[in-house]
């Protein structure tokens, strides 16, 4: 692996025989880093607004739900 820094950019160079699964979970490890920097939310808000999305899709998806 080399790691190299520009002005601009870090350029990461890897031997072509990776595992990209894992390649993958590292690039949106990463590219979550990147996003979740800039927020100024609190872990309160963030905690809320995930209890809204799920209770949201449990009103979606209940239907589609056989018992």
């Amino acid at each position: 692996m080399i790691i190299e820094r520009t002005n601009k950019e870090v350029i990461i160079r890897l031997p072509a025989n990776i595992d990209t699964s894992y390649l993958e979970e590292m690039v949106d490890y990463i590219r979550f880093r990147e996003i979740t920097s800039k927020s100024q939310a609190t872990q309160s808000q963030v905690d809320s607004l995930v209890k809204e999305i799920k209770k949201g899709q449990w009103k979606k998806n209940k239907k589609k739900m056989t018992w």
